[in-house]
């Protein structure tokens, strides 16, 4: 059985989760992290020495870093559809994972952690406000792949859809502005209407 340690409001192990109800598999899930401690314990450090969530335990294998999880899950558990087999069309999923933790993480977490993490009395508007400027032309850039294509990889969904889809979700609950953006819109309502993303781009992201 598939072992997660991580808790489900980290942004990182709900792209876990859904790639695994994607694919059917019965994962047993420990809260770790965050208010629930365990990442600093020596037998978790063994698992993982970065000592962050999430960490997945599949038989002898042990990954953390969550879009290698989810690469690692798609490719063993759905060769063909959610991680593509034609080099090119894999590797074009892949760099849409790697934008989202390159490229839309840095630029959005500011912002997020300034409106969720700290308290009001402490935010710096100036903060918020650089986050936002950063982010406005890469949702610019997602609107225009879409308008092209029905899902990041193309016309299927695939592991590319998972770690972009939950840093859209993070986003759009931030209480700004969110100019319409036709395509990004109806390919979020696509995720949303997926039954393995129930529980993941419904949570309440903190």
């Amino acid at each position: 059985m598939l072992h997660l340690w991580g808790r489900l409001n980290s942004i990182n192990v709900r792209k876990v989760v859904w790639a695994a109800q994607e694919l059917g598999l019965t994962l047993q899930r420990t809260d770790a992290g965050g208010q629930h401690g365990i990442v600093r314990e020596p037998h978790f450090l063994q698992r993982n020495p970065n000592g962050l969530v999430p960490l997945l335990e599949d038989g002898d294998v042990r990954l953390w870093e969550s879009n290698v999880i989810v690469r690692y899950l798609c490719a063993r558990y759905a060769p063909g559809t959610l991680c593509p087999e034609p080099m090119g069309a894999r590797f074009a999923a892949e760099q849409w994972m790697d934008w989202q933790q390159t490229s839309f993480n840095p630029a959005a977490r500011p912002a997020f952690m300034q409106l969720v993490r700290v308290p009001e009395e402490q935010r710096q508007p100036a903060v918020i406000e650089q986050s936002i400027q950063a982010i406005e032309p890469l949702l610019d850039l997602l609107d225009q792949h879409l308008a092209q294509h029905a899902y990041l990889g193309g016309a299927a969904f695939t592991m590319a859809d998972i770690p972009v889809g939950c840093e859209i979700h993070r986003w759009r609950q931030l209480p700004i502005e969110q100019p319409p953006r036709p395509n990004l819109e109806r390919w979020y309502a696509a995720l949303n209407s997926r039954q393995a993303a129930k529980g993941v781009l419904t949570f309440v992201c903190t």
